[in-house]
């Protein structure tokens, strides 16, 4: 693989330390707040807020709405927000750009960007945008370009054609004719070996960390050229030298951070590990996966995973990785934890105190608990109890005033079947967490007392 000259110790090398104190809240727009100030949502047939989340309707969030609910995200203890794609795209999830240099209209277009970021700033709050550059949609201008002129445009390098003419609706049966993300026609593939194709995206990557934002979440990167992340990396930080560059790896990723490509990844080994031993056995069915292997796990196993987990990278790196308990990708944690809020309450304690930056997933705090896609990208129920909202905001505040849970040292002891003892930090900061899944035996305390079933404590 190919290597940027920096050295290891180098600071291009090392994540921004602004991102080991974050916690990350991640919002799918279309699905979090409808403000009704946005002019171009006027007289369109937006689906009714609150109705079953279809692949393909739009409810109508946006950007407008973020800002409208920056206090109550700011109440939980968040400092950074993590938003799916916003550029102008066909589909709700925006997955399908056709113009990477432009806010889709339907959140509120250029002006509810400019008033989102410029409150974010006022706040002292941070922003990372979800960057696409494996595909495009079929509306993508260089892609419609070539559907309308076939191989005579100029554009036909930008993508990589296999037949004519192109099919982007094939029948059952037929091939669109060109390479596409998991062979979805709707998602045809950037020729990254195209010189011009690497300027484009490199030019929306130095473009939006230009107009203010903080970093990047970029989508399916092992699938693009490494060879491009470096250039990617190098445009972004002479942008902004503390921007933070998060990839979707969903696995083991010490070939991206060894300090050339990415500053941390989408932690899922934190996901399915964590909601594996809070279930303690009973954990929702029929979602098991090569990339995510949801499992019930005993602390041995949980044990294990972690620190095999951590021992893979440099501690800087093990505190700019993004955890997670569940994304827009996934089953919602309460839905795999079927209901069951005193076992994601657990779960939400090892989010908060093991090493990495904790990123809750837009609704937690209500108890959405939907399932597969689209079922977890519902719309947030505003007027209903937030039922984890205190308890989240709680756990923010016990991060915020023990430096111990923000560093990378972590120790772990299990205390019989069902207990786990977290010891973070070292010398006087050090702090020791006590948790127990059992649904109806307590713990024993190493320094004395009995912890209820299901319960937690930070200990002296």
């Amino acid at each position: 693989m190919e290597m940027a000259s920096a050295s290891a110790s180098s600071g291009f090398c090392l994540p921004p330390a602004w991102a080991a104190e974050a916690v990350v809240y991640q919002i799918f727009p279309d699905r979090f707040c409808r403000s009704g100030r946005s002019p171009q949502q006027s007289g369109l047939l937006l689906a009714p807020w609150g109705s079953a989340p279809d692949p393909h309707a739009f409810q109508g969030g946006d950007l407008w709405g973020v800002l409208d609910r920056l206090d109550h995200l700011q109440g939980l203890g968040v400092s950074c927000l993590y938003l799916n794609p916003i550029f102008s795209s066909a589909a709700n999830h925006r997955y399908h750009a056709y113009d990477y240099f432009q806010v889709d209209p339907l959140l509120g277009g250029e002006p509810a960007f400019a008033a989102l970021l410029a409150e974010l700033k006022r706040r002292g709050m941070r922003l990372l945008l979800d960057g696409v550059f494996n595909h495009c949609g079929r509306g993508f201008w260089a892609f419609h370009h070539l559907l309308e002129n076939g191989p005579a445009s100029p554009y036909r390098d930008w993508f990589i054609s296999e037949h004519w003419p192109l099919r982007p609706y094939p029948a059952a049966g037929e091939s669109c004719g060109y390479h596409a993300w998991w062979s979805d026609p709707a998602l045809p593939k950037f020729n990254h070996a195209n010189p011009q194709v690497r300027e484009h995206l490199l030019a929306v990557g130095r473009h939006w960390i230009e107009r203010g934002i903080d970093g990047w979440r970029l989508d399916v990167p092992d699938e693009v050229e490494p060879s491009f992340w470096l250039e990617f990396r190098r445009e972004v930080r002479a942008a902004n030298p503390e921007a933070w560059i998060v990839g979707e790896i969903w696995g083991e990723a010490r070939q991206w951070l060894g300090g050339q490509h990415f500053d941390g990844v989408m932690n899922y080994r934190i996901a399915w590990g964590s909601l594996g031993w809070a279930a303690a056995g009973d954990l929702a069915p029929g979602h098991h996966r090569e990339a995510i292997p949801y499992q019930c796990l005993s602390g041995e196993r949980y044990r294990a995973l972690l620190l095999e987990t951590l021992g893979w990278y440099r501690p800087e790196v093990n505190c700019a990785q993004l955890n997670l308990l569940d994304s827009h990708d996934v089953p919602r944690a309460l839905h795999m934890l079927q209901g069951d809020l005193a076992a994601l309450k657990l779960a939400l304690v090892l989010l908060f105190a093991l090493p990495g930056v904790p990123s809750l997933y837009y609704g937690t705090e209500a108890g959405l608990a939907g399932g597969e896609e689209p079922a977890c990208r519902e719309a947030f129920p505003w007027g209903a109890p937030l039922v984890l909202g205190d308890f989240i905001a709680a756990l923010a505040q016990m991060r915020r005033e023990h430096s111990a849970l923000r560093s990378a040292e972590l120790e772990l002891e299990l205390l019989g079947e069902d207990g786990l003892l977290l010891i973070r930090g070292s010398g006087a900061n050090r702090r020791r967490l006590v948790l127990n899944r059992s649904r109806d035996s307590a713990l024993a305390l190493p320094d004395g007392g009995q912890l209820a079933p299901q319960d937690w404590r930070l200990l002296a």
